[in-house]
């Protein structure tokens, strides 16, 4: 007798990004299942069996029981491709056989220049690596550790514990590797030419601990001995971070693929504009730099980048202990602005920041179109608020040329509006 495992077949609900929210039918379970991943503000309509999915800022796709929701980005799939790529430290990792402008979804994009990088890097050779390993053996290899011998075999002769380096393609490095395979086979919505495509790179990696997609892998770092991997490998830890879901509190199986669209933005913003302040301006940029409001130390702050410049006697204020001082402080927004303005909880944070720092203009980078930004004096502090905006649906070199812009005009007001003011808590 033969057994014919069907293949669950998923109602599909597709979405596009922090758009209006749409009311669909959802059994109790589901819609319970999917509120609780935060991809999507899923809230039960009271008295029927319909649930509203409101969009955030989260874009990809997330399977529960019989249903996929997929939310699509605004601006087109290769723009976020291009973003994502200063998120994983500016490593260029597009591939020019993968037509990302045609791609269905982001998911699949990424999945597919993953499975295109690391097949062609993996066909060349798996990387090895030594490993030190201890164990207990039939034959004397390495090393005996003779405290282990006593303790556990009493003086017996054999089996032996010993430590030995071993020539192994057991890396940190392969291991995360497989981690986005397994990972990517158990996505929704990919091709079956795809997941065989992946299944095929698994076999690639025969030999290499098959972690789950929850377990903590191994740190590894960029060496000269792992350079061809290292385009690969970042886009393996992008899907192994966005794929973030295994199953919920209802007992439903669970699986993602989801990238928060904010914090990709802040990278991006973080990564160009400081490379772009720098190479105009010299000095040295700190992303997320810790600071405090009070002279306790009790009301953190942590603006996303802060420009320090070269010359410490240039201006008052506080160094930090590279050297330096604060020349412009920068934060970024992943959200519209509204018509009458950007919102006053930004404006309020803004200006904290420029008063512990001793600057005279912070900046607010805004995700959205070509619209010009808004600027406000605040009263009585002599602190002025810009808010600019950048469009990410430009191609990537007029969109970095918008950043560059940006920079060149930060630079231009910093330079000459030195003000010698001491930040408080010095």
């Amino acid at each position: 007798m033969t057994t014919t495992r069907m293949a669950l077949v998923r109602r599909r609900i597709d979405l596009t990004e922090n758009s209006a929210p749409e009311t669909v039918p959802l059994d109790d379970a589901v819609g319970t299942a999917l509120a609780a991943t935060g991809f999507v503000d899923a809230r039960p309509v009271h008295g029927t069996r319909l649930w509203e999915l409101r969009p955030l800022s989260k874009v990809g796709a997330v399977a529960v029981g019989d249903v996929e929701v997929h939310v699509a980005p605004k601006v087109p799939i290769d723009r976020v491709v291009h973003l994502l790529e200063y998120s994983l430290g500016s490593v260029g990792w597009q591939d020019a056989t993968v037509d990302l402008t045609v791609a269905p979804d982001l998911l699949t994009a990424v999945v597919e220049v993953f499975e295109r990088v690391a097949s062609r890097v993996l066909r060349q050779g798996v990387l090895q690596g030594d490993r030190t390993v201890e164990e207990t053996s039939a034959v004397v290899r390495g090393r005996i550790l003779h405290g282990e011998q006593l303790r556990r075999r009493f003086g017996l002769a054999l089996p032996v514990e010993v430590r030995f380096d071993d020539f192994t393609v057991d890396t940190p490095e392969n291991r995360l590797l497989r981690a986005a395979v397994t990972v990517g086979r158990r996505l929704p919505g990919l091709t079956g030419g795809l997941r065989h495509r992946l299944a095929r790179l698994d076999l690639l990696l025969d030999g290499v601990t098959r972690a789950s997609p929850r377990a903590a892998l191994e740190e590894w770092r960029p060496t000269r001995l792992n350079a061809r991997l290292v385009p690969a490998l970042r886009l393996a830890e992008v899907i192994v971070a966005a794929a973030s879901f295994e199953t919920a509190g209802t007992g439903l199986a669970v699986s993602g693929f989801v990238v928060d669209m904010a914090k990709v933005f802040e990278d991006f913003v973080c990564a160009a504009l400081g490379s772009a302040l720098v190479g105009r301006g010299g000095g040295s940029v700190q992303a997320q730099d810790p600071w405090a409001l009070d002279v306790a130390g009790e009301v953190a702050l942590r603006p996303d980048l802060v420009w320090y410049t070269d010359d410490d006697g240039a201006r008052g204020g506080v160094g930090r202990a590279g050297g330096g001082r604060p020349a412009a402080v920068v934060d970024a927004k992943y959200k519209a602005e509204k018509p009458s303005g950007f919102p006053n909880a930004d404006v309020y944070q803004m200006l904290a920041y420029c008063t512990r720092l001793g600057l005279p203009v912070g900046w607010l980078v805004y995700a959205k179109g070509n619209e010009a930004g808004a600027t406000h004096q605040v009263v009585g502090a002599g602190v002025e608020i810009r808010a600019r905006v950048l469009d990410l649906a430009l191609p990537p070199s007029a969109l970095l040329a918008q950043v560059d812009d940006l920079a060149a005009g930060i630079v231009v007001v910093e330079g000459g509006r030195w003000r010698a003011a001491t930040p408080s808590g010095t």
